[in-house]
């Protein structure tokens, strides 16, 4: 690329792809570095693969609305993403309208069902990254449910 600077669509993909790298040789970028690196979108994301069966994932709950699997960059004993499975122009929470409010709650509802899934009687913390700022790095609505030690305050 002219100028000097990589092309910004090889660097969104290198970062995300560096999060399937086992290699110690090879660390994942943060997330910090991911979030700035997309471009908000209302394309198909990897979560539209996660949900097509394109693509593996540890899923621990799925119904007609929500999917829920593992994270594969835990940052907790248990750290697991819900989704919708229909995004409907849901890429972030600042974009949510009216019409989103049930499939809202039920993701709520759905971390609680999940939570008590994974033994969390004890607690655990939801999260939501809204865009650049926020630390968002895939534009795919989706609750982080993290558990399995002592959270800090303030988070982040």
């Amino acid at each position: 690329m002219k100028g000097g600077g990589e092309n910004p669509i090889y660097t969104r993909i290198r970062l995300l792809t560096s999060h399937f790298q086992s290699s110690p040789s090879k660390p994942m970028a943060s997330e910090k570095e991911a979030a700035l690196a997309a471009v908000p979108s209302d394309s198909p994301t990897i979560f539209d693969k996660i949900i097509n069966k394109q693509i593996p994932a540890s899923i621990v709950y799925e119904d007609e609305q929500v999917l829920a699997f593992r994270d594969i960059s835990p940052q907790a004993p248990v750290h697991i993403l819900l989704i919708p499975k229909v995004k409907d122009g849901l890429t972030g929470i600042a974009k949510a309208e009216e019409k989103h409010c049930e499939i809202l709650g039920r993701l709520l509802y759905t971390a609680k069902i999940v939570a008590k899934q994974e033994g969390l009687e004890k607690g655990f913390r939801l999260v939501i990254n809204d865009g650049p700022d926020g630390c968002q790095s895939v534009y795919h609505l989706h609750v982080h449910l993290l558990g399995g030690r002592q959270m800090n305050w303030p988070p982040g």
